[in-house]
């Protein structure tokens, strides 16, 4: 048999990438996008929830210092106050929880607050609303 008759190809490495994989490799690439942009979108949700928390806890301590200031008043029950009540008047502890109720209003969504005292303890709420639900921080403080 004559060998010349037969035509001989050599196989080269590959030089070029298919379409195919072109494809595959872009929708992998896609996939991990949005994966880290949905973790982006969830440390930022995180981040604000723990803002508004910590907001809401300087404001509470906030009236607590206001509440230690004026003791003999705050012991005599001058700074307990619901939720839905804003008080009106002069008095230092009036203002004192109207500038508290204000910075809530300002601070927080939907922010509200309330104080109640037994003995010289008084157990300070406050109060919002987020894409979670309603939200509480409370803490009980010394007078």
């Amino acid at each position: 048999m004559n060998h010349s008759s037969f035509t001989t190809y050599k196989f080269g490495a590959q030089r070029g990438a298919t379409l195919v994989e072109v494809l595959v490799a872009l929708l992998v690439l896609s996939i991990g996008l949005l994966g880290v942009a949905a973790l982006q979108v969830s440390a930022l949700q995180t981040n604000q929830g723990a803002h508004v928390r910590s907001q809401a806890s300087v404001l509470a301590y906030d009236i607590a210092d206001r509440m230690r200031a004026n003791r003999a008043v705050a012991l005599a029950g001058g700074y307990n106050v619901l939720y839905t009540v804003t008080p009106s008047g002069g008095a230092l502890n009036e203002l004192d929880l109207q500038n508290w109720k204000a910075a809530l209003t300002n601070t927080l969504p939907t922010g509200q607050g309330e104080i109640s005292l037994v003995g010289n303890i008084a157990l300070i709420r406050v109060r919002w609303t987020d894409k979670s639900g309603t939200q509480v921080f409370e803490t009980r403080t010394q007078i």
